[in-house]
């Protein structure tokens, strides 16, 4: 199950409350307060891990509670402090606070950590006021409550090129042919449910490797709540470059610009940075395509709007290797592919 967006609540530890004792031993007539202070509470920290993918295992376990210090004791013996709690995301949760909204942080590299709740001061123990005007202080302090927070975590893949375009355009296809990936692939629409990523390693040997995120198709309306693309945009907002694959078959009934326009349309109404990304547009299933003019449409369509255009096939193989070497000279070169117009 792929879980993208969970809200959990972390309460850090209390502090120890400080001890109110005197020293009464032989021999020591003058023992005086011997009140210790408390322990600090434990911290919650989110730590970014490789090790997870999705937000699943936060889904069913949404609390997570650092230690309270210990209290204080006589002789002047200091509590424990708490032990502090590591939580695990997966690297690219954005965590916002629930309340306000606000971003309070961004894990983009592994093993990034994050304090998110600190834990309470432990309060002093009677034998801190001690002075030589106050030789026998009862004052004493309790501990500090540890920092509770609610929070939203949102997960957005890390990935080098998106797939973006119509239900059935052959973006799990592509993804299955050219990288290690094994999504559903059917002849009905919506077949992918949730984001996929592969690993794509160029031909020849340099040896080049680059990340391909394929997301469940946009159809018109999207924006609106109409199909599954819109929910899963957020995992493209990262990404160098998107391949804008469009069917130019005779099987959809559709025209492939129209098509074009439409996704475009949706991703502006979702982030209108992300409409105007780098971008190329591919033209698929070149192999059933019977009228030459779909194709020339969509190409002299890419080269108004000044951007790359390739024809693949997914089944036959046809133009894969020139456009994974675009792909990877786009997002690991310097260079910049021509923004969308």
């Amino acid at each position: 199950m792929f879980i993208d967006e969970v809200i959990i609540t972390v309460k850090a530890g209390d502090g120890g409350n400080g001890c109110l004792a005197f020293r009464r031993e032989k021999f020591v007539p003058r023992g005086g307060p011997s009140g210790g202070d408390g322990g600090n509470g434990g911290d919650v920290i989110l730590v970014a891990s490789q090790h997870y993918n999705t937000l699943l295992h936060l889904r069913f376990n949404p609390e997570h509670k650092a230690e309270r210090g210990r209290h204080g004791e006589g002789s002047n013996k200091k509590g424990r402090e708490g032990e502090s709690v590591d939580v695990a995301v997966p690297v690219g949760t954005v965590v916002y606070d629930w309340e306000t909204g606000e971003v309070l942080h961004d894990f983009t590299t592994p093993g990034d950590r994050f304090l998110i709740a600190k834990g309470g001061r432990g309060g002093k123990g009677n034998a801190r006021f001690a002075t030589s005007t106050h030789q026998a202080p009862t004052e004493h302090e309790d501990g500090k409550p540890g920092e509770e927070r609610k929070l939203r975590l949102e997960l957005k893949l890390l990935a080098d090129v998106g797939l973006v375009g119509f239900p059935n355009a052959g973006k799990s296809t592509l993804i299955s042919r050219i990288s290690a990936a094994k999504p559903k692939i059917a002849d009905y629409p919506f077949t992918t449910l949730e984001p996929h990523l592969g690993v794509v390693s160029t031909d020849g040997g340099d040896h080049r490797t680059f990340v391909v995120a394929d997301i469940p198709g946009l159809i018109e309306g999207a924006h609106t709540g109409h199909g599954l693309g819109i929910q899963f945009l957020r995992h493209v907002e990262r990404t160098r470059l998107l391949a804008h694959l469009v069917d130019v078959s005779e099987a959809t009934g559709r025209d492939p610009v129209h098509d074009f326009e439409i996704v475009m349309a949706e991703l502006a109404s979702f982030s209108d940075e992300l409409a105007h990304k780098p971008m190329m547009v591919v033209a698929t299933k070149i192999d059933a395509a019977q009228d030459p003019a779909r194709i020339e449409s969509l190409e002299k369509l890419a080269r108004e709007r000044g951007l790359p255009f390739y024809k693949i096939s997914s089944v036959t193989g046809e133009g894969l290797a020139v456009l994974k070497r675009a792909m990877a000279d786009a997002v690991l070169t310097p260079s910049v592919l021509p923004t969308s117009a």
